[in-house]
């Protein structure tokens, strides 16, 4: 992994399992970013309030939280009562959406099913905001890694 990171020339995403096995074993070392996919759930939410100071102690820049799957107020509250919390910035906030489910059961992906799904939108904002957090340059891209949700 180390070397497609470094080597590549545009932006790498890898959508890593919910461990902190991937922590310890170096596959975070080309890391600029880390995204810390969490859902509004016990399990979800103590994944990430462990995977967050090792991403720290690894020395990435660039760590933050993304909201998935929340279906209410009282959802969208607890993983933001925890960000603040546990000191850390939520890039974005994606719903629950049926439409994922939907494709997902027609063995399409989400944007050949549905382009204008709110999902869909939503990470296409995300991209972008990362676009202007962590600007690319000629000499060295950035690599973005996406730490999915239990």
């Amino acid at each position: 992994m180390g070397e497609i990171v470094s080597e590549a020339d545009k932006i790498t995403v890898m959508d890593m399992e919910a461990s902190l096995e991937h922590l310890s074993r170096g596959t975070v070392r080309h890391v600029d970013v880390m995204l810390i996919v969490t859902e509004p759930y016990y399990r979800s939410l103590e994944t990430a309030r462990r995977t967050l100071p090792l991403a720290r102690a690894l020395g990435i820049n660039h760590i933050y939280a993304v909201v998935n799957k929340y279906r209410s107020a009282e959802d969208e509250k607890a993983v933001t009562d925890f960000c603040r919390t546990n000191d850390l910035e939520i890039i974005a906030k994606i719903p629950f959406d049926t439409d994922v489910t939907q494709a997902d059961l027609e063995g399409k992906s989400l944007y050949d099913f549905n382009p204008n799904a709110l999902v869909v939108k939503e990470v296409e904002k995300l991209a972008a905001d990362l676009r202007m957090r962590v600007p690319l340059n000629s000499s060295s891209a950035s690599k973005i890694l996406s730490k999915p949700n239990c």
